[in-house]
């Protein structure tokens, strides 16, 4: 019998990470043919120029869609969701894929599950029933509506699909494929690289091995028109910590210029002393400078998820992950300096915490693998409910 061909879109920088073992699954399986499409954000510089370290893992790439506006604002937004849908079409067409996987609740992503189903291409959808509390959760569940099959990463997704209306046969709790990279860090936790000499970056040079930080903040989408004011109030709560600390910067979203202006303006104008910025990372060192860290402070999903499998200390700011599952490594502030200040000095101060296998065990990627080549791979003509 033919390989069945499994087409992955790839749409941004953690999306990578969060698929990164399953596509190595698929790739060596037997029955399987993998077809990598690279799209949006992950082709882009100013975000970190992801693709390249697609391809440094040795990954064949099928195609390369290039479809984000500038603007980062509800508008562009959109307008890219569109360019999406037009492009992804006629990369569908072309491979005549078996099946297509989107992942998670990026905007892009809605791109991706409308230009597999509009043309009765099976799709499979990573990482749904979770909540959030933005417009990503609205795009989350739509994603599940149009999906066929649903690898999702924990019990409460689960039961959330499934109250969605889905077939409980086509609901999978296989974990989080992020969790399989964490695992491997765990297992060998030990920073073997100076992050600066190798990934460069902007900033001062810091004395970081006697201990560091490490910040991660987006804006949220449905407060876009606040990014600046938010993350300026962490940038004074970190400057005034003089902590040494490397942040990461913002991902591409409404708000994503907002926040990179006040990081800027707060970079010229303050110049702190204690922060080196940088754009991306290969995911193994992320997350061993994550392990390595005394916290992570902002309010990426990576503190929900990677951290609680290894026990970091988070510092949840804001909105942007309201409701999502988490762990007792997470402490939740408002977008104020002082509550943050306070927050991460208290972290610093304390032990990690115990390692939760809330997102998986670190066997996600063998899991999606078989179950895409054992599953039967139908479009779903008829919805029940």
């Amino acid at each position: 019998m033919p390989k069945r061909k499994i087409c992955v879109v790839v749409t941004a920088r953690p999306s990578y990470s969060r698929i990164k073992t399953a596509l190595t699954a698929i790739q060596i399986h037997p029955d399987l043919e993998l077809q990598l499409v690279i799209a949006g954000s992950a082709l882009l510089d100013r975000y970190g120029n992801a693709v390249d370290f697609i391809e440094k893992d040795g990954f064949k790439i099928a195609a390369k869609v290039f479809m984000v506006l500038e603007g980062e604002n509800p508008t562009t937004m959109a307008k890219t969701t569109g360019l999406g849908v037009m492009e992804l079409t006629n990369v569908f067409f072309n491979l005549q894929p078996d099946a297509v996987i989107t992942i998670a609740d990026r905007f892009e992503t809605i791109a991706t599950s409308i230009a597999a189903s509009y043309q009765n291409i099976p799709l499979v959808h990573v990482q749904g029933g979770e909540v959030t509390g933005s417009i990503d959760e609205k795009v989350r569940h739509a994603n599940t509506k149009l999906a066929d099959l649903h690898l999702v990463c924990t019990s409460d997704a689960r039961e959330r699909v499934l109250k969605l209306g889905e077939d409980p046969e086509k609901v999978i709790n296989t974990g989080c494929p992020s969790i399989d990279l964490a695992r491997t860090v765990r297992e060998n936790p030990e920073l073997d690289f100076d992050p600066i000499k190798k990934y460069g970056g902007v900033g001062v040079e810091l004395n970081w091995q006697d201990g560091y930080i490490v910040v991660m903040q987006h804006p949220v989408t449905t407060e876009y028109k606040l990014s600046k004011a938010h993350v300026q109030e962490t940038l004074r709560a970190i400057k005034k910590l003089n902590y040494p600390t490397f942040w990461f910067w913002p991902n591409v979203d409404a708000g994503s210029d907002g926040t990179s202006n006040g990081i800027r303006s707060f970079r010229e104008l303050e110049k702190p002393q204690n922060i080196h910025f940088f754009k991306n990372m290969n995911p193994i060192d992320f997350l061993k400078l994550l392990k390595n860290s005394k916290a992570l402070i902002g309010n990426s999903s990576a503190g929900l998820r990677e951290c609680s499998y290894l026990g970091v200390p988070v510092i949840n700011i804001g909105n942007r992950q309201h409701r999502r599952s988490r762990a007792e490594n997470v402490t939740d502030v408002d977008y104020n300096h002082n509550q943050i200040l306070q927050a991460s000095k208290d972290a610093i101060a304390r032990a990690h915490y115990p390692s939760s296998d809330l997102y998986g065990n670190g066997s996600a990627g063998e899991k999606i693998a078989e179950i895409l080549a054992k599953v039967e791979l139908t479009f779903s003509k008829t919805i029940t409910y």
